[in-house]
């Protein structure tokens, strides 16, 4: 019994020193040496990015294309085009915008830490074009104190829309001038930049070659939706922007920006994951819904001659055929030329700004006297890049169409 004892005390005074053990030191054990703290900047820009542009083109086939009379619902109860949103709607933007935009900050705080100004640049740019989409659509909201819920901030205030215009000019003009100096990107991380470093670095062999391409066309971009803001703020003369416009148009040197179609910032989808279309799993049922197109949409298309209808959408008995939007309640419509279902896959929807944005831009600012040159020549350059980006030609005589051609 007593050998019995000793033995029985030797176990366990052993089983205590092994639960010892096991507490000590052990978070600092089980601590991943070779592990980040956070995700490097490079590993957050493709995933965030395609994720908002992806939910943004949702949003477009859901509402704004209704609003805008593009398509028309055929579900009386449906009332977007009535002009009735639900909140859910409103709740689906907000959340995701938000979500994107913490992690385009973190992009940017990586860049900081890393010393690397490409990356804090791109974050910039990114984050406003986020914000930008947030207060565009709600006016003031939280901005200054927002994304700090890991702080335990989570009431954060509510900024007015006219001091977060001002500090998106402040952030788009810190990333141009990090751009005119940026840090080199590597071929690892030209391989996962989905805009632009992609298929520069496939196209170009020299890695540094394809690096200042790849930062220069950033910058285009950034000074870009620089210009579309600052036109957006142009009419409030605290905002400056007017003169800020006459800078940007007159320094191309300084503030270069998108100057043809393959500059354009657009989120090139493919068939292949994960970089797919937000509709690359849809139906062709699923796609167009009980939606047919708008006679507003077609009937434009129509008068144009537009070659671009074929890309757009289907024939209905032979012709290009429309519904009426804001049909009364009670008279639903039935759908007739609807969407063509090989848009679901197609590449140019990942579009964020493209180069004939830019030029009606232009057109814009020089009719109001901003900046020197031909509004024409704008409009013309705008409208004929416009059919060019979907790799279709401009018809013969499509600009002295009296629907289309430039009157002063």
């Amino acid at each position: 019994m007593k050998i019995t004892s000793k033995k029985y005390i030797v176990l366990l005074l052993a089983g205590m020193s092994i639960f010892t053990a096991c507490k000590k030191d052990f978070k600092e054990i089980n601590t991943d040496k070779n592990g980040s703290k956070a995700a490097r900047p490079e590993a957050l820009l493709a995933p965030a990015l395609w994720d908002l542009v992806s939910r943004n083109n949702t949003r477009a086939l859901r509402l704004t294309n209704e609003l805008m009379q593009v398509h028309v619902t055929t579900v009386d109860g449906d009332e977007i085009h009535r002009y009735i949103i639900r909140p859910s709607e409103s709740d689906y933007m907000w959340n995701n915008w938000y979500l994107q935009i913490t992690n385009f900050r973190d992009m940017y705080n990586g860049g900081v830490t890393l010393k690397n100004k490409s990356y804090m640049a791109f974050g910039l740019i990114l984050d406003v074009f986020a914000s930008s989409l947030i207060t565009d659509t709600f006016g003031d909201v939280p901005y200054s104190e927002a994304n700090k819920g890991r702080d335990g901030l989570f009431q954060p205030k509510f900024d007015t829309q006219q001091s977060i215009y001002l500090d998106l000019f402040r952030k788009l003009e810190e990333a141009n001038t990090l751009l005119s100096a940026p840090t080199a990107l590597t071929a690892e991380q030209l391989a996962v930049e989905p805009l632009y470093g992609k298929a520069i670095s496939t196209a170009v062999s020299d890695v540094a070659q394809a690096s200042a391409a790849t930062t220069t066309a950033w910058r285009k971009f950034g000074n870009s939706l620089y210009l579309r803001l600052l036109l957006r703020a142009s009419a409030r003369p605290e905002a400056n922007a007017v003169a800020k416009i006459n800078e940007i148009v007159t320094n191309p040197s300084k503030y270069p920006i998108i100057a043809s179609n393959a500059e354009s910032a657009i989120i090139r989808y493919t068939t292949t994951p994960p970089f797919t279309s937000a509709f690359n799993t849809y139906r062709a049922f699923d796609f167009n819904g009980d939606n047919g197109l708008s006679i507003f949409f077609l009937n434009n298309l129509n008068v144009w001659g537009d070659p671009r209808r074929a890309r757009w959408s289907t024939l209905f008995e032979g012709a290009y055929a429309g519904i009426p939007s804001g049909y009364p309640r009670g008279q639903g419509a039935t759908a007739e030329s609807r969407y063509n279902p090989a848009l679901m896959n197609e590449p140019l929807l990942g579009n964020i700004i493209n180069y004939a944005e830019v030029q009606f831009i232009l057109a814009e600012s020089a009719v109001k006297g901003f900046i020197p040159g031909s509004a024409k020549t704008y409009y013309d350059t705008g409208v004929e890049n416009a059919i060019t980006l979907w790799g279709l030609a401009v018809p013969a005589n499509y600009l002295t169409n009296p629907a289309l051609t430039w009157n002063d």
